[in-house]
């Protein structure tokens, strides 16, 4: 496909190549200005870039450019691992995304098991978990939710890519323990909130 030479899109363009890290439209604006239509330049951009070496991939609300997925095995350092996560980890991460933002109360109240400080502080280190506020009710227990790079390693669009339950019994990832664990409603949303009751000490 022939590049346009849009001089909007090319000011788009070399902004998200110049970028650290994702981009989100506002940012992109700050640096081509109010009179450029950013969103209309990254679809054109998506378009351009489609099936090329790179390629323009959006995670949640940013943007970046990066390697096309079917291309990453050339660039792929062979390393050994350091450090794995454990399962508590695992299990944590997976809670946090699909219950977001949650407290630490709330996430043994799923586990149900105590999960230590280091645990959440692994997942921090990831740049997986962030820190997300805190909970409005007694004590205001700090929340946790998942970030843009936790999107950009599982290669998510948004957390509504997800694989569901079903998609989880199909491939043969629950134990029956898992499938009754996920049957089990922890809480409801209300304006945006979790209506959990938690004991503070």
């Amino acid at each position: 496909m022939m590049i346009e030479h849009d001089p909007d899109i090319r000011a788009v363009e070399a902004t998200l190549f110049a970028a650290e890290h994702p981009m989100t439209v506002e940012n992109i604006r700050r640096y081509v200005g109010d009179s450029v239509d950013v969103a209309a330049a990254l679809t054109k951009l998506g378009e351009q870039y489609d099936g090329r070496g790179i390629e323009l991939v959006r995670r949640g609300n940013s943007w970046h450019f990066q390697t096309a997925a079917d291309l990453a095995y050339l660039l792929r350092r062979e390393r050994e691992e350091t450090r794995k996560l454990s399962r508590a980890a695992v299990e944590t991460l997976a809670i946090i995304a699909y219950h977001e933002p949650v407290s630490r109360a709330e996430i043994e109240a799923i586990r149900g098991v105590q999960i230590s400080k280091g645990t959440l502080d692994v997942l921090m280190e990831t740049g997986w978990v962030r820190p997300a506020g805190r909970r409005e009710v007694p004590g205001r227990p700090l929340i946790y939710a998942t970030t843009t790079g936790f999107l950009t390693h599982f290669g998510l669009t948004s957390r509504k890519d997800l694989p569901g339950i079903e998609d989880l019994k199909a491939a043969g990832l629950l134990d029956p323990i898992d499938i009754a664990l996920g049957d089990m409603h922890f809480g409801e949303e209300s304006d945006g909130e979790l209506e959990i009751v938690e004991d503070n000490d």
